[in-house]
């Protein structure tokens, strides 16, 4: 592996440890017993996960900041350079490839951050999650579930808010305006605040795998199951939603 894709299967996971970390921490702040946060609401958890995506893009600017296996694959459907590499003058002198090896390195760099990430947001809290708690409580800090279990409409849920932010991802590399991680940030917020009522909005299948896998290997009392029956939804969904977007993007230039 080159120093490129080294620097980049880093980043990823660093950046994507990052949102983890912060995003399950905020879920955690709001539901767990005796935070300071605890009740804290829908919105404080959508703008966590919004600022949790900001604080993960500049963490892994050296990979592109991907942190979401759908975006990978949105990329390398629309046929999109993973990451580029300018000199003086705003000259490309390097670029990672869209490739399926290439791809592949990208998911695994995602769920072995998403795994540290989660790790970490349970260590955080550690003497809340050893409070009385239902164990689906303890789950959701880790993972998604519905609220109206429909294997079927819960997939479409997750394929159309992943759309939009892969879509939105792909379009807006074309924008002159430059649209950054804070961007991309108000765009998670937006979609927790519109679509995510359903699911809960894993978005991103690392998101929600690789914390479930933590969940069911972490010390947590009276954690329950990790719910692997729904576990195909946060991860199929997005994925899916990922191509779609990446193949719009590609038709829309």
């Amino acid at each position: 592996m080159d120093t490129l894709l080294l620097n980049a299967f880093w980043s990823e996971i660093l950046g994507t440890a990052t949102l983890i970390l912060m995003g399950a921490g905020v879920v955690a702040n709001v539901i767990l017993p005796k935070t300071k946060g605890f009740n804290g609401g829908w919105l404080l958890i959508n703008f966590g996960w919004g600022l949790a995506v900001f604080t993960g893009v500049y963490v892994a600017y050296k990979s592109g900041a991907h942190l979401n296996p759908a975006v990978t694959i949105g990329l390398f459907t629309a046929d999109r350079p993973f990451y580029s590499v300018t000199g003086p003058e705003g000259m490309v002198t390097a670029t990672i490839e869209p490739t399926v090896s290439n791809m592949f390195m990208y998911f695994g760099a995602q769920m072995i951050g998403a795994i540290v990430g989660a790790v970490l947001a349970f260590i955080a809290y550690k003497k809340h999650f050893d409070e009385d708690a239902p164990a689906a409580t303890k789950l959701a800090v880790f993972s998604t579930g519905p609220e109206l279990r429909s294997y079927g409409w819960n997939f479409i849920t997750e394929v159309i808010a992943t759309f939009v932010l892969v879509f939105f991802v792909v379009a807006s590399g074309n924008t002159p305006s430059g649209l950054g991680p804070l961007a991309v940030a108000l765009v998670v917020v937006g979609i927790g605040a519109s679509l995510g009522g359903p699911t809960g909005y894993a978005i991103n299948p690392a998101r929600d795998l690789g914390p479930r896998i933590a969940h069911a290997l972490l010390p947590i009392k009276g954690k329950g199951s990790s719910d692997w029956a729904y576990s195909w939804v946060p991860v199929a969904g997005p994925l899916v939603g990922g191509v779609l977007a990446g193949l719009l993007g590609a038709a829309w230039g």
